[in-house]
């Protein structure tokens, strides 16, 4: 156990810099505001410095983040499959590495995209790697329990990332005031070169994962690493035995072996729709804009500041809930139970806000709606954390067979980084549009068909080794 552990926490760092990455932002978008109107920095690179050119450029210098971490992740399954795991972990530390010292140092507004870019290739393909190699090192009597560390060190990433935004902040002034030679928001993203440097040499320490070895017909190099895991070089002989009978060891894996009648395997269309369905409840909202929402609600911007970090928070404590249950009850009964939280309590939201008036084209809540809006978001979120944030990963990470596990997790969560860029691209608008009442009323829906899908399509892999997945393929071979 103190081996599988240990292995297993420096693969799920690839977590924590997922999640310091995509919300170290924040604490810099207010500047980047500012610096973009401002003529006199340079910062807007000679384009029309206009209120609609500054939204439009500071917001898709956000979100394709979000586009590069989509194409990561797709890539990441062909790296896997050529280079290993392990490497792939060095190759997604180097480039969180040079993301974060770049996004310190943009000239422009273009140049600092490209930098949210490069660190969106990194963190997609952490997002990646990190559940497959954690799947491939873990017995199967704890594999949920270690596979949902990757969702811990990602909540755990975003919590240290606003942390940090606020302790530096608070230590200049203010975010563009200057702090030991550069401006604050700078040091909010040179802070993520110390996960990053940490990620990359602790990689160095752990062992390929022996699914890998046996492809590439190390099996001496397998059994070693199984042996460490087991505690048995019995065992781990068996264990390279039954995972070279899933595997044509004459040919490598390709990209390709995820394709069936319909376009994919049937297994790998359900990773798609769980990664699809896990972003389109809305929980990125909730960490994106609640500040927002919870000064509607009538709360003053320090509350506001200080409730998003309590959701936030709560999303870490609810995590060690899936830790200690995914491998006792099993991964659909949480997924049920988690859905239909998330569905009544976004129902609430959605009631409570469609219950405000509308003031000066903004939102007011009264004390009874702002209070059910405050805790239906933090029901909601705690229906999240224990259920479709942690669980989602851990079947990505075991549900595909020894062959197409690196194809068919890259493309699952490429999906899902899709997904979320639609949602936060799509927030705003559909807020003004339709109403937040409404808005929150289709997140509601989509928790809804969550627990339907779950129900009749979702595998249930509690126990199972991971040579025994292949037994969810027989649709497409019959």
């Amino acid at each position: 156990m103190p081996f599988v552990l240990r292995i297993v926490l420096v693969a799920a760092l690839g977590g924590v810099l997922f999640g310091f990455d995509t919300a170290v932002i924040n604490g810099a978008v207010p500047v980047l505001r500012t610096m973009y109107m401002d003529a006199q920095t340079g910062f807007a690179g000679g384009l029309p410095i206009t209120e609609q050119a500054r939204d439009i450029w500071v917001g898709q210098s956000v979100a394709m983040a979000l586009v590069g971490a989509a194409i990561g992740a797709f890539a990441a399954g062909p790296m896997m499959n050529r280079i290993g795991r392990k490497r792939s972990m060095m190759v997604a530390a180097v480039l969180c590495l040079v993301s974060a010292i770049g996004s310190g140092l943009p000239a422009t507004i273009l140049d600092f995209t490209f930098w949210r870019i490069l660190g969106g290739l990194a963190f997609g393909a952490a997002s990646v790697i990190a559940p497959a190699y954690i799947a491939e090192v873990s017995p199967a009597k704890m594999r949920g329990r270690l596979g949902s560390l990757q969702q811990l060190a990602i909540v755990i990433g975003i919590f240290v990332a606003q942390v940090s935004n606020w302790f530096i902040a608070d230590l200049a002034g203010g975010a563009a005031k200057p702090l030991l030679g550069a401006e604050a928001w700078r040091w909010m993203f040179w802070v993520e070169a110390i996960p990053s440097v940490l990620y990359g040499l602790m990689a160095l320490g752990i062992p390929e994962s022996p699914r890998y070895l046996v492809m590439r017909q190390q099996t001496e190099r397998a059994r070693g690493v199984l042996a460490r895991v087991y505690g048995s070089d019995e065992v781990a002989t068996e264990k390279v035995a039954e995972i070279r009978g899933t595997l044509d060891t004459h040919r490598p894996p390709k990209f390709t072996d995820i394709l069936g009648p319909a376009l994919f395997k049937r297994i790998v269309w359900i990773g798609i729709i769980l990664s699809v369905l896990q972003q389109f409840v809305g929980i990125n909202v909730v960490f994106y804009f609640s500040a927002t929402l919870w000064e509607s609600a009538g709360f003053s911007q320090e509350d506001a500041l200080l409730l998003s970090i309590l959701t936030s928070t709560t999303n870490v404590l609810t995590t060690l809930i899936a830790v200690g249950l995914i491998d006792k009850l099993g991964r659909k009964p949480l997924l049920i139970a988690g859905s239909i939280g998330m569905a009544v309590a976004l129902a609430v939201e959605a009631y409570a806000l469609a219950s405000g008036d509308v003031v000066n084209g903004e939102l007011k809540l009264d004390k009874t709606q702002g209070l059910m809006a405050v805790i239906a978001a933090n029901v909601f979120v705690f229906s999240f954390g224990f259920s479709w944030g942690p669980i989602v990963w851990v079947l990505l990470g075991e549900m595909f067979t020894n062959r197409i596990r690196a194809g068919g997790l890259a493309v699952g969560a490429c999906a899902q980084w899709v997904a979320n860029y639609i949602i936060s691209a799509t927030f705003l608008l559909m807020a003004t549009g339709l109403g937040l009442g409404l808005t929150y009323g289709l997140y509601a829906g989509c928790a809804l068909l969550s627990l339907f899908f779950v129900i009749l399509f979702v595998p249930e892999t509690k126990g199972r080794e991971l040579e025994s997945m292949g037994d969810f393929d027989q649709a497409d071979a019959t």
